[in-house]
């Protein structure tokens, strides 16, 4: 079988990786611009304490998350090990939007049917600012053991990579269109006018999708959400295995191994593609962080990246095939739990394809529902 991939984030590098995996034969095209999602989303991997009540979202974040250990573990046979995949749980600490203890018993019911969630803890604030260091003093938390953190850019680069060594073809091509007759999709014209068939084309280009569906006749409720997030630097200072930091709004704080503290970000919905890094958004990330953590204040502003989330009609992933056309698959709208449901999604859409069978129903993730 030949599928073509449009789209090289996190979910059209993961549905690559684990078709190709899978025997088909893979060509995956992406002109790699600057904005996506996967390159600048911050990677937290905490569902269970999340504030969302829709089940399905929650069925496909959920699995997300305990896909993880797998997802390393072959990519590590395949010989990737550079993700910065690393469990060192979260800490919820009270904000705006929620308090502790509305979080606690959440997390708990979740937890109990979830054992990759870890131990849930109530900790004192001496015992939070001992796992984070710059946290405001007096801050009583949650820590929930099972959480983890990965870059997105690096994840999305290795199970590309992966996907070449099991015969995958990647290529920098723009698609100018999709090619439909008598009822199905059976390829892509690239922008130079060359014409590429396939048997399956998946459409995984995020934002920038619903253009490539309008001459179909097709309308894809997907718009672009501008987040502006701020890499930290703390030079000298082992961050490793400091805990994701969830205060009860949509801000955050996550560490990594380089010394280096993410902190976001902005959801600036009707942004369009505005590239812009703007005083109001820089300002509002910076608020938010250190009014949790002044212990950053003397931090180095080492990076501010803009990433563009494909955020859909409401808070479910647009996942699935088109009704009464053939041979097209969309994966879209991951909004921002992409590199939660990212990965899990783009494997279930390769079943999807290869087997026609599904381990979860996709129904409820019609692409095209408003």
């Amino acid at each position: 079988m030949r599928v073509i991939v449009v789209g090289a984030g996190i979910l059209g590098s993961s549905l690559a990786y684990h078709a190709a995996r899978e025997g088909a034969e893979v060509v995956l095209l992406d002109p790699m611009v600057e904005g996506r999602a996967t390159a600048a989303g911050a990677g937290i991997i905490c569902p269970w304490a999340s504030r969302v009540t829709d089940p399905d979202w929650y069925r496909l974040s959920g699995g997300g998350a305990r896909y993880y250990p797998a997802l390393v573990e072959r990519l590590a046979e395949d010989g990737e090990t550079q993700l910065s995949y690393r469990r060192v749980g979260a800490l919820c600490v009270p904000g705006d939007e929620g308090d502790l203890d509305e979080t606690e018993a959440r997390t708990r019911i979740r937890a109990e049917e979830a054992p990759e969630a870890g131990e849930v803890t109530r900790l004192m604030p001496e015992e939070a600012r001992a796992l984070f260091p710059p946290l405001r003093p007096g801050l009583a938390a949650l820590h929930v053991g099972g959480a983890a953190r990965v870059d997105g850019r690096l994840l999305a680069t290795a199970m590309l990579r992966a996907a070449e060594r099991h015969g995958a073809q990647i290529h920098r091509f723009p698609v100018a269109a999709l090619q439909a007759r008598d009822g199905a999709v059976r390829g892509v014209t690239l922008e130079n006018g060359m014409v590429l068939e396939a048997d399956e084309v998946v459409l995984a280009a995020g934002a920038w999708a619903p253009p490539l569906l309008a001459p179909l006749g097709l309308e894809l409720a997907v718009q672009p959400q501008r987040g502006q997030i701020l890499h930290l630097r703390l030079p000298g200072v082992d961050t490793r295995h400091w805990p994701v930091l969830l205060p009860m709004s949509s801000h955050y704080l996550l560490a990594f191994d380089d010394s280096r503290v993410v902190v976001g970000a902005t959801r600036e919905t009707g942004s369009g593609f505005d590239h812009r890094f703007t005083a109001a958004g820089i300002r509002q990330v910076l608020d938010n962080a250190l009014g949790v953590a002044p212990g950053l204040a003397d931090a180095t502003l080492h990076e501010m990246r803009i990433g563009f989330r494909p955020m859909g009609p409401d808070i479910r992933p647009l996942l699935g095939r088109v009704p009464g056309l053939e041979g097209l698959v969309i994966a879209n709208g991951l909004g921002a739990g992409g590199l939660t449901m990212g990965p899990y999604a783009g494997a279930l859409l390769a079943q999807l394809i290869l087997t026609g069978l599904t381990e979860i129903p996709l129904a409820p993730y019609d692409p095209l529902r408003r």
